[in-house]
């Protein structure tokens, strides 16, 4: 991409699609295209089209989804497979019509199946079933992959995806109902800090093991892949190392400067063992993470307190 070219980030708002627009301006990148859902709403064909035809733009990042934890997932699984749906059809179909230059989709690790072997290869995908609670948004984005594989292979657009692994950093869900495992912890401790509280709780036993990718590096990923990768096959983004519950919240404490003691409830789900990305491809394409856990933890956390009444207050930044 050319300093000048014109770019579309697709879900601008979001954690994701933020953290590429910031990526973006910081190496000198100036003609950013972006839309709120109040401008553009992405799941309506016509208003779709209406926007490429008059921006046209050359290069697109597909980050925009409807994303949610897993309550959100399995309560509203018809608006999760046909919003997402929607979204993903109408960006590639019109990035074909108008003559993007290059497209990047965004997915998710969910495209693996539940018992997939660990550490995850992209050749895992459609290899078994997939965890039932979030299936309709696994589908989705089974589905974006498959589109621009297939728009490249019948009209050579050139449409790539990644997946990327668990993700924190700005513009994070610290609600507790609906917040991810790292968020979440940081609140709860922060919380605990500031009320004395003698001890933190942790669901389950703190045994499972996951991976966390700092979305900066997930977003010079992104502008990397754009540049400099052209193949058809969608690369996982990750770390390709992974951490405990226990060890992770060890940290978090660490970071916060929390001297309580932590309470494991093994009384609640514990969930999937491990969930670690193969991010040998994305090696051999020429990229590698470069922010530390607990460099990136510290970062967030600076972050949340520095926008705190936000974060608290429920607001959900969306794409």
């Amino acid at each position: 991409m050319h300093k000048t070219a014109k770019i579309y980030v697709a879900g601008h708002r979001g954690m994701v699609g933020s953290a590429i627009v910031r990526n973006l301006k910081e190496n000198g990148y100036e003609n950013i295209i972006t839309r709120s859902s109040s401008e553009l709403d992405l799941r309506d064909q016509a208003a779709v089209e209406d926007f490429f035809a008059q921006e046209k733009p050359e290069f697109v990042f597909l980050a925009a989804a409807k994303v949610g934890g897993i309550v959100a997932n399995n309560t509203y699984r018809a608006e999760f497979i046909h919003d997402n749906l929607a979204i993903e059809l109408n960006i590639i179909h019109q990035a074909y019509v108008h003559n993007v230059e290059k497209l990047l989709f965004l997915g998710s690790s969910c495209i693996y199946p539940k018992f997939a072997p660990q550490p995850m290869k992209e050749e895992d995908l459609l290899t078994g079933i997939l965890e039932p609670t979030n299936e309709p948004y696994a589908i989705a984005k089974i589905a974006g992959i498959k589109l621009c594989e297939a728009y490249r292979d019948q009209y050579g657009c050139n449409f790539i995806s990644c997946m990327p692994t668990n993700l924190y950093g700005q513009n994070d869900n610290y609600d507790l109902q609906k917040s991810h495992v790292l968020p979440a912890l940081i609140r709860k401790f922060h919380e605990a800090k500031l009320e004395g509280k003698p001890s933190v709780e942790i669901w389950g036993d703190g045994s499972p093991k996951r991976e966390f990718l700092h979305v900066d590096d997930l977003a010079e990923a992104c502008i990397y892949l754009m540049n400099e990768y052209n193949e058809k096959e969608f690369l996982n983004i990750g770390v390709g190392e992974d951490i405990s519950i226990k060890d992770l919240a060890l940290t978090v404490k660490e970071v916060v400067g929390y001297e309580g003691e932590l309470d494991f409830d093994t009384s609640k789900p514990t969930g999937t063992p491990r969930k670690l990305m193969d991010v040998s491809r994305l090696a051999a394409a020429g990229f590698k993470a470069r922010i530390g856990l607990k460099e990136g933890i510290e970062m967030v956390y600076q972050d949340f307190q520095d926008n705190i009444e936000r974060y608290t207050a429920g607001e959900r930044v969306v794409g």
